[in-house]
């Protein structure tokens, strides 16, 4: 492999290209017209405009990109996240122009895209699943029998649903048949189409991911956890490895199932598998991610692993160096997302021109950067500016040294998610360690938010006031 084609932007393009450079292999930018001048674009060996702005005529253009790739010689595509790294049809069309796509196979990327075609793979290896009834039903004398079945509390969800109708959850028995015609009934005149779902209600979940690493010589390995249960729309904004609630035996328990998860696919690469753990710490799967997480940062951290050089040698066929044993959780690591959005009016995006941009440095800080100061912040795409990774000894450490990294980022023109997460690592639940999924629903406060801001700006209006008013006593004073 010498040249590899980076079909992707920001900070992800720029963290491929540093590993490719530091293995000698030459890099690939593809740029849309509104990032002609982005940082990805400058530090690539070379760099071609495939498209406008909209990801749709440029990013997510799969045929462009490898015709781009065969004039320039590239003999891999490294997909990064979002855009086309879960397209089989585009890691299908690479393989077929012997471009080596550095990611699983696009059969592994078929089976896992489908929550179906997943839970059916994962089936023969006895891997825990959410226990749930999974055909559509009506018959509410056939759906108190599931339900005791699978034991209380349960979830009845519309079969046709979304948006939280027809969804009700069920404490006791004596409650199912009421809360079963009420969603019938919700889900009939929402959706004309009264047929549910019933599962299991995980109450307090948290969310738990794993990294695997898979060769094409049979080894896999899994790399560990990370923890993603602070989460704002399903998404995640605050990750961090390992999880303060899984012990030695779960986090084995965990990994294992996790390498079955590849097993059942055939898998090639970096991938992730996430699961659910329950308040009693009871896991189940959910799904797998086939590509490389936007979180990697933190795994990266705690093992010494650098997750990029081993998808690429990987990809080259090489066996994987690290034996299961050998991987060792050191430390811990903390990871906010750095998205151009407003926490104190819903995570609204806020797009605009970068006045300032003035990243945190120190021991123990790392940046993966896409911006820089005097760009504008597109609305064509994610708003991630950048993700913010901190590490200490422990816990406590990195999430106080988080809080240092987020006071010395300077970011003017738009709102972030950096107050957001100065609120998460000074909360008592996320301190403690004791949150689920639910923690922005619980806890967070916009108004608290905004009083604290304004209280802040008030103090810093006095104290410069002040410090005014003894620099022109200063000039005041007669010259002895």
């Amino acid at each position: 492999m010498t040249k590899i084609l980076v079909a992707n932007r920001g900070e992800i393009a720029i963290r491929v290209m540093k590993t490719a450079q530091k293995m000698g292999i030459k890099t690939v930018a593809v740029y849309s017209t509104i990032d002609r001048n982005a940082p990805h674009v400058k530090f690539a060996d070379e760099a071609v405009w495939i498209g406008e702005s909209p990801s749709n005529q440029s990013y997510l253009l799969g045929n462009k990109i490898i015709e781009v790739a065969k004039s320039l010689g590239a003999d891999a595509i490294h997909p990064g996240y979002g855009f086309l790294s879960e397209n089989a049809a585009f890691a299908e069309e690479a393989e077929k122009n012997n471009i080596i796509f550095i990611g699983p196979k696009s059969k592994a990327i078929h089976i896992m895209g489908s929550k179906l075609a997943a839970k059916d793979a994962v089936k023969a290896y006895d891997i825990p699943m959410v226990p749930g009834y999974d055909q559509a039903i009506t018959d509410v004398a056939k759906a108190k029998e599931v339900a005791n079945q699978i034991g209380f509390p349960i979830l009845i969800k519309a079969s046709a649903g979304g948006g939280g109708k027809g969804m009700r959850v069920v404490e006791k028995e004596a409650d199912f048949e009421a809360q079963m015609n009420r969603a019938i009934s919700e889900a009939t005149s929402a959706f004309g189409d009264g047929s549910v779902f019933i599962e299991k209600y995980v109450a307090s979940p948290r969310h738990i991911e794993i990294q695997v690493m898979a060769d094409e010589h049979g080894n896999i390995l899994y790399l560990f956890e990370r923890e993603c249960s602070i989460q704002r729309r399903h998404q995640k904004v605050v990750e961090e490895a390992p999880s303060s609630v899984l012990t030695p035996e779960l986090r084995k328990k965990m990994g294992e199932a996790a390498v079955l998860v590849a097993k059942s696919c055939d898998y090639l690469g970096a991938g992730t598998v996430e699961f659910l753990l329950d308040e009693n710490l009871n896991f189940y799967f959910l799904e797998m991610n086939t590509r490389l997480q936007v979180e990697h940062p933190v795994t990266e951290i705690i093992t010494g692993v650098d997750l990029v050089e081993m998808q690429i040698r990987v990809a080259r066929g090489e066996v994987l160096s690290v034996k299961q044993e050998e991987l060792q959780i050191n430390g811990h690591a903390l990871e906010l997302r750095v998205y151009a959005e407003d926490p104190l009016n819903d995570f609204l995006p806020s797009v605009g021109f970068l006045e300032e941009y003035t990243l945190p440095e120190g021991e123990g800080i790392r940046v993966d950067n896409g911006f820089e100061q005097g760009m504008d912040v597109p609305i064509y795409y994610d708003p991630m500016l950048a993700k913010l990774i901190t590490y200490g000894k422990t816990r406590s450490e990195a999430i106080q040294l988080m809080g240092k990294a987020i006071d010395a980022y300077k970011v003017k023109g738009v709102q972030t998610t950096l107050p957001f997460g100065k609120f998460v690592c000074e909360h008592e639940a996320f301190r403690s360690g004791n949150f689920d999924t639910h923690f922005v629903k619980k806890y967070y406060d916009a108004e608290k938010l905004k009083s604290k801001h304004s209280e802040e700006a008030e103090i810093a209006a006095l104290v410069a006031l002040k410090q005014y008013m003894e620099d022109q006593k200063m000039v005041r004073l007669p010259i002895q």
